[in-house]
């Protein structure tokens, strides 16, 4: 069984994901402004409250965030409480060291001495505790039981006349030519094989593309000529991880509501790359400019841009071009390949 790749729900979060360091940018400085108002006096008060706040809490967050970016593949290891552990006696630290680096040179006005210095520092690990609560709460939706759910509803678009059209084709071809047919249906098994087979969450791009040539040497198999595909792998890293079926999905809609409807049949064209830290996928399929005889259910495409932005926050994208006689997908997600010595740690390229 191919294997597959999971995170690991009990980790910290990715402390190199775009989306983490702009919420924990937000967040904080929300509960600077906070402070602020529960300080002031006025309302002139709280613009000066913030500032002298902010002196401090920017350059806090800004170190903080890059000693977590630098140290991420290595919290990634700990466990939870180990990481969490970690990171609160690095923000406890980081905000004392800059306080006193301020106190010397005269920068702050919060107060001098002992006290004031511990209570820096312990306001500084209770921000960082509290976006740590904040990203475990956050990481719910991907807990095992609605990361099923959100499975299934893919693995139901492997729709039933897909199954009784290639049933259809093999029969048709059972007699004529019983090699080929007894290629099929063991194509169709290995198809519905990998389909359901799900152990994780992330799986590597060339088992999504062995599965998705096995669908669609079923699909030629019903509409012979009419079917030409195109892929440019040249440049896909066979190592880069996303997550399960997205490659058929989209294909059978291409398949579905591009080359079926039309009488001469089209050709898909799919591209897979990897452009730096990105992994791309590119897939164009022509469509009927008007009258299409498939009225188009949208679940499995938008089951696809919700698992994209669960698993890899604002770093992926999912944009459709819609032109008069195409229909273009590009799908751009961070990459992140297999770890051979930790399976479970998902290693971005340096950059």
């Amino acid at each position: 069984m191919p294997n597959m790749q999971s995170i690991n729900q009990n980790t910290l979060p990715d402390f190199r994901n775009l989306g983490v360091m702009l919420r924990s940018l937000l967040l904080a400085n929300s509960m600077g402004l906070l402070v602020a108002i529960a300080q002031a006096s006025s309302w002139q008060d709280i613009v000066g409250r913030l500032v002298n706040i902010s002196a401090l809490l920017q350059p806090v967050l800004l170190l903080n965030l890059s000693l977590l970016f630098m140290l991420n593949p290595w919290l990634a290891r700990l466990t939870y409480k180990q990481g969490a552990i970690v990171v609160l006696l690095l923000a406890m630290a980081v905000t004392l060291m800059i306080y006193q680096l301020g106190d010397t040179l005269s920068i702050y006005t919060i107060g001098h001495g002992n006290f004031h210095s511990g209570r820096i520092a312990l306001l500084g690990s209770v921000i960082a505790g509290l976006l740590l609560i904040y990203f475990r709460f956050r990481a719910y939706p991907l807990s095992p039981a609605l990361d099923a759910a959100r499975l299934q509803a893919l693995q139901a678009r492997i729709r039933p006349h897909f199954l009784f059209n290639s049933i259809n084709a093999v029969l048709g071809i059972v007699r004529a030519d019983p090699k080929r047919a007894e290629t099929a249906l063991e194509d169709m098994a290995d198809l519905f094989r990998m389909a359901m087979a799900h152990d994780g969450d992330l799986v590597t791009v060339r088992r999504e593309v062995a599965l998705a040539r096995q669908y669609l040497a079923l699909e030629q198999l019903r509409l012979g000529e009419r079917l030409k595909v195109n892929w440019c792998t040249e440049n896909m890293p066979d190592d880069a991880l996303l997550p399960p079926l997205i490659l058929q999905p989209l294909l059978e809609n291409a398949v579905y509501h591009g080359i079926e409807p039309l009488a001469e049949g089209g050709l898909v064209d799919i591209k897979l790359y990897r452009n730096g830290n990105e992994m791309h996928l590119e897939m164009y399929n022509p469509r009927q400019e008007q009258g299409s005889h498939h009225i188009g259910n949208k679940i499995a495409l938008s089951n696809i841009r919700e698992r994209l932005a669960l698993q890899f926050n604002v770093e992926a994208s999912y944009t459709v071009e819609i032109g008069k006689n195409f229909y273009r997908v590009h799908i751009k997600l961070p990459y992140v390949k297999e770890s051979p010595t930790v399976p479970l740690l998902l290693v971005r390229e340096p950059e």
